[in-house]
């Protein structure tokens, strides 16, 4: 087991520096779990983090899922088989620019939860989670023969609060489930996070981008006599959508490294390998304004987004071998194909097919798609204007995060979050003016959820619309379909009204399972699946100009099927598929 003896790390009572690089299990298919953690190896790397998606674990209330994509024990088996020992961030709450923070949807039905504090009805939720997660994992705990070696409990909560009743709840929940390994928080360097994040009697490690010998020093200072240990090195950062492609320089991040070897610290890359936000699941920052993360979370780290080799990747195996004084051979770098142009030869509308791939509900006001125990995708509201109102103001109130409005079936402006448009009811100001000059105008509004917020005071991001005013007036009674869009097998391509949004299909055909790259440039806004597989979310805003198809979706037997799903505009209907990843 991992102790700390004489300001060191001790595993199985010997000296021990953690090298260790973040990956995520859930953004990477596990197809490719053993290809990047032997690539993490082979940098001189010998632990692996990874942080514990609660909502993908419990999509409902006490239904667990640790199957596929979230088979966690698998993948930490298969980290133990490369020779990796793990340090395991189970949350509850992650951040991670994930959906909600890692939050599951279903977790602000209640709306008397009040989350990351000593708040009764949340820790309940938490510990039946915790027990579930933990006991799937007891077999790979360091104290049962396992492989992790490090738990953290929450996370930079420093950031965010300062309940320390909150944080030893959490501790005796983790106790409570039988974890005997290193406990430790993780914050910001300076005085306000160490204060609030801290909890007496466990390790408290830093997350830092740059300056890591001051930062360390800051750290040393605050709790001494203690492994100096960064859970966060930030080596790249995230994208949001609207906003340029974040690149660091290599020998930037090289010269920290170098830092932390000679002050004998401990590190963490964050990101070592970024992967995917394939679906619904980036998350979203909301601070003056909501910007929602990018599809990939390439991060600018040493392994990309499909698994190959960097400048960075180089220097740190180089300077990790030579500390160790070991040499590991460098597995395969991955192939790509360039597959071309695709024609996307069928077509149909969404409001064509809202019976076969949406569940309706009926409400009398206009919720937020949680409230209908539903976790990603779309929701659909109708309501009827029952006479004849004139020219009135209509006002969508409180959307999260794009919406669409249509009048008796056609579509009149879109309503985003990110207009930061002011609104006054009394003073006619409004999303649009029209004239109700006939009785029962039917008003519908698709609501595109963007990515819950997963950082800060604006968390409880739930999705959808919260109501619509007609001049001063409250409109009620709405028939509400849900829309996950999880289930595109049902669209019935034999009819098409023609009005966006539009789904076209179309088949290409193959033999190789290398990597390759959707290009979008002839779409606007959307998404994309391939052999039923959502890849996530494009947009022509950038700064992503492609999206990475993981070759191990294809089919090399028989024909694939992609089906793009345009919410704006598209100039023709086609796409290419090609050997090169754009992310601007």
């Amino acid at each position: 087991m991992l102790e700390i003896k004489n300001n060191k790390f001790y595993l199985d009572n010997k000296p021990f520096n953690i090298y260790s690089g973040a990956i995520h299990y859930f953004r990477v298919l596990p197809y490719y779990w053993k290809d990047r953690l032997q690539k993490m190896k082979a940098a001189g790397l010998n632990t692996i983090e990874t942080y514990v998606c609660w909502n993908l674990h419990e999509p409902k209330h006490n239904e667990f899922n640790f199957e596929g994509i979230v088979d966690i024990k698998k993948f930490i088996q298969t980290a133990d088989e490369v020779g990796l020992k793990v340090i395991l961030r189970p949350g509850p709450y992650i951040c991670a620019e994930w959906d909600f923070g890692g939050f599951p949807a279903w977790l602000v039905k209640d709306k008397n939860v009040k989350l990351r504090c000593n708040d009764e009805l949340y820790l309940g939720y938490v510990e039946n989670y915790l027990q579930h997660l933990f006991s799937e994992l007891s077999s790979c705990m360091s104290c049962n023969g396992g492989n992790i070696i490090a738990v953290q409990i929450e996370n930079e909560y420093g950031s965010y609060a300062n309940d320390k009743k909150y944080l030893a709840k959490i501790k005796e929940i983790y106790e409570k489930c039988g974890i005997k390994e290193l406990l430790f928080t993780s914050d910001g360097d300076c005085a306000f996070m160490l204060n609030g994040g801290s909890l007496d009697g466990v390790l408290e490690t830093i997350n830092l981008g740059s300056n890591a010998e001051g930062r360390l020093k800051n750290l040393e200072a605050f709790q001494p006599n203690k492994p100096l240990m960064c859970t966060e090195f930030w080596c790249g950062w995230f994208d949001h959508w609207g906003e340029k492609h974040h690149v660091r320089n290599y020998k930037n991040v090289a010269k920290e490294v170098d830092d932390f070897l000679k002050l004998n610290a401990n590190f963490n890359f964050y990101m070592f390998h970024g992967g995917t936000n394939f679906g619904f699941t980036a998350g979203a920052n909301h601070f003056a304004k909501y910007m929602p993360t990018t599809t990939s979370y390439d991060y600018n780290a040493p392994l990309n987004e499909y698994g190959d080799y960097t400048d960075l990747y180089f220097a740190i195996r180089e300077k990790l071998l030579k500390k160790q004084n070991i040499d590991i051979p460098l597995p395969e770098r991955p192939k790509t194909q360039n597959i071309g142009e695709v024609k996307l030869t069928k077509v149909t509308s969404l409001f064509d097919n809202l019976d076969n791939i949406g569940t309706k509900h009926y409400s009398p006001t206009a919720e937020g798609m949680e409230q209908f125990d539903q976790n990603f995708g779309m929701i659909y509201y109708k309501t009827v204007v029952p006479g004849k109102y004139g020219l009135c103001f209509v006002n969508l109130d409180d959307v999260h995060d794009e919406a669409y409005l249509y009048i008796d079936g056609k579509y009149n402006t879109k309503v985003s979050i990110m207009d930061n448009k002011v609104k006054n009811l009394l003073h006619s100001k409004g999303d649009c003016l029209y004239n109700f000059e006939k009785d029962k105008t039917e008003i519908a509004v698709l609501v595109d959820a963007l990515g819950r917020t997963n950082y800060g005071d604006h968390i409880t991001d739930t999705k959808g619309l919260h109501g619509i005013h007609l001049a001063q007036q409250n409109l009620f009674d709405y028939e509400v379909t849900t829309l996950p869009l999880d289930n595109l097998e049902k669209l019935d391509f034999s009819k098409n009204s023609g009005n966006y949004p539009l789904f076209y299909k179309g088949e290409f055909n193959t033999t190789s399972n290398a990597e390759c790259f959707v290009e979008f440039s002839n779409f606007t806004k959307g998404l994309i699946y391939i052999n039923g597989f959502n890849l996530g979310r494009y947009w022509k805003k950038g700064p992503q100009k492609t999206l990475y198809l993981p070759g191990c979706l294809l089919n090399t037997d028989k024909p694939n099927e992609i089906i793009v799903m345009e919410m704006e505009n598209c100039k023709l209907p086609s796409i290419s598929i090609v050997d090169k990843h754009n992310l601007g």
